[in-house]
């Protein structure tokens, strides 16, 4: 890390609230904190905390810094918002969907799009939000890719890609595995078949059983 120190300013990007995308937040005390306006009023603070301390529980995990939810410096609160950090542009767009504090980052003159728990290649969307937050998050896609020259797709899970194409298709098996569900939650239909291509069915299995009782309670 003094490595980076010494180069400058050092900055941390929260792509959203959720503890696996926060828990190194305490080894950075010095760093100036970018996020979502919504990642910063949560209500459940303490609560995403305790999530980290249950998982360095079980796995016998002693931190060398201490467990804070993030304090944001930088807010972002609303689509096409921008910041430039000497000759680096980032525009931000509001991703809401898996979480409703969600962001999207283009980074520019890289063309680096950080995508945070979206257009992963192996997994189907895990909505803790909203489905219909999530369609309208993935509709954002084609606005980003005629917008930006992006030539690294990031996802906060899963393998980056280069390839427009395969970002592009990403995005429609995301829209497809909603709009399935969604149809047979209406029909009261089995959807195990949804994710049975999917690499990591033991764990997955337990999310898509609960997109399943979330999207109920949107009908």
């Amino acid at each position: 890390m003094q490595k980076f120190k010494m180069g400058g300013p050092l900055y941390l990007l929260f792509t959203h609230s959720d503890w696996d995308h926060i828990i190194g937040y305490g080894a950075f005390p010095d760093a100036t904190v970018i996020a979502s306006e919504a990642f910063q009023k949560r209500a459940d603070k303490e609560q995403i905390i305790e999530q980290i301390r249950t998982f360095d529980d079980n796995y016998y995990i002693d931190r060398a810094y201490p467990l804070h939810y993030p304090t944001v410096d930088i807010v972002i609160g609303q689509d096409a918002q921008t910041l430039t950090i000497g000759q680096t542009k980032m525009t931000f767009y509001l991703a809401n969907g898996h979480t409703n504090d969600g962001l999207f980052t283009i980074i520019e003159p890289l063309g680096i799009w950080l995508a945070g728990d979206y257009l992963s290649d192996v997994e189907f969307p895990y909505i803790y939000d909203s489905s219909y937050a999530y369609e309208e998050t993935l509709a954002k896609v084609d606005v980003i890719l005629q917008r930006h020259d992006i030539h690294y797709l990031i996802p906060g899970h899963g393998h980056m890609t280069t390839d427009k194409e395969e970002m592009i298709k990403r995005q429609q098996e995301s829209f497809t595995y909603i709009k399935a569900l969604r149809e047979c939650i209406l029909q009261q239909k089995d959807s195990e078949h949804l994710i049975e291509n999917y690499a990591y069915p033991r764990n997955m299995r337990a999310f898509h059983q609960a997109n399943i009782r979330l999207m109920e309670g949107e009908q």
